[in-house]
């Protein structure tokens, strides 16, 4: 049966020949809007730096673009991890009403040791490039003034120094509420979307607690290949009649060490990063989830000030009036980053668990040839 859109465009619902080519089809479908696109920021290029105090690495950050806030159509600038620390907490600062994408962790990644390998620092460029896409993509998020130095100023430590300040008018009024409201209870759609993240950060951490295991399984199995293999060939040249069975045999078994690396590199550089992207991105959103709470907590307890007052008031007084206006500014924000945060989650893991069955099956096509 024939399907279509409520647009009226069909549906092509024929099987595709492979994963990878289902994959490619979905890709050009995420790359339609590129067009409309006006800024486009890539991380590239990571180079070592040692000096005296200190070894540390920096990373290109490449933008192109038509805004007008935009004084050059292009710029590229150097930046450390530190630098996007930096931006990462200044927009925390300006935006408090608005998800901030995660920052990987500063030295930790599961699996590696040295920090400046470049296991290491390649992954680190993926996420730091992702980190900056999704600002790209935020439609409030990529107008920030801080984000705009970041992406275009030469010396980024000089306009630190100096400090912009310039903290938006809900962000003074969140940065300032203390913790002596209590919030009565979330309402009920904010009470739903704690519950699923805490759902959701428990069912991830599970998952990468066992890929970590399966990784360590693979890696200790393919030391044992390693070994194993050369046998057959030192067992071939004492018996010349059972050189070539034995030679087939050890051949075999380099190719299922070659295969085997292969799957355990993909998901340590592909699969873990985008599990602990997500568990990241989970508490962002407790966090912001956190402030909506405070906020209302305080318009609760301006409410009951203004009723206990026994003169009559004509109308509510207007610091009560800036409140319910500031809850109602994190509800609308949260709510609109949430449906934004489903469907980048349901996108990237679609593609990581196709990609996954795509390495598994190529895996066993490798292992099985006879």
């Amino acid at each position: 049966q024939d399907l279509s859109l409520p647009n009226g465009t069909p549906v092509d619902t024929s099987s595709p020949a492979s994963s990878s080519s289902l994959l490619n089809r979905l890709q050009l479908d995420d790359d339609l809007d590129v067009e409309t696109r006006d800024l486009f920021v890539t991380v590239d290029d990571p180079k070592k730096h040692v000096c005296t105090m200190e070894t540390y690495i920096t990373y290109r950050v490449t933008t192109k673009t038509t805004r007008a806030e935009f004084d050059l159509p292009e710029y590229s600038v150097r930046r450390r991890y530190q630098d996007f620390d930096w931006l990462r907490n200044k927009l925390e600062e300006s935006q408090p009403t608005h998800l901030i994408p995660p920052l990987p962790e500063k030295f930790v990644v599961k699996g590696v040791v040295d920090r400046f390998s470049e296991e290491f620092v390649e992954t680190r460029r993926k996420a730091l490039d992702k980190f900056l896409k999704r600002i790209t993509d935020h439609p409030v998020l990529s107008f920030n003034e801080h984000f705009n130095v970041f992406l275009t100023a030469k010396d980024l430590n000089a306009y630190k120094k100096q400090g912009m300040a310039l903290l938006s008018k809900v962000g003074e009024s969140v940065k300032y509420v203390t913790g002596g409201y209590k919030l009565r209870s979330r309402p009920l759609e904010f009470a739903a979307i704690g519950d699923y993240l805490d759902t959701f950060s428990l069912k991830l951490g599970t998952i990468d607690r066992i890929a970590q295991r399966i990784i360590k399984e693979q890696l200790e199995y393919l030391v044992e290949l390693r070994e194993y293999g050369p046998v057959y060939s030192t067992w071939g040249g004492l018996e010349v009649e059972l050189s070539e069975p034995l030679e087939g045999v050890s051949a075999c078994i380099g190719n299922c060490c070659t295969a085997l690396e292969e799957l355990s590199e993909d998901m340590t550089e592909e699969f873990l990063p985008v599990l602990r992207e997500y568990i990241l991105y989970a508490e962002s959103m407790k966090n912001v989830l956190k402030k909506r709470d405070q906020v209302q907590a305080e318009y609760e307890a301006k409410l009951e000030a203004v009723a206990l007052k026994k003169e009559d008031r004509p109308k509510v007084p207007t610091d009560v009036e800036k409140c319910q206006d500031r809850v109602e500014c994190f509800n609308a924000d949260l709510k609109a980053d949430m449906e934004r945060w489903q469907n980048n989650k349901r996108q990237d893991f679609r593609h990581l668990l196709m990609g996954m069955a795509d390495k598994n099956i190529q895996y066993y096509e490798k292992v099985c040839v006879t």
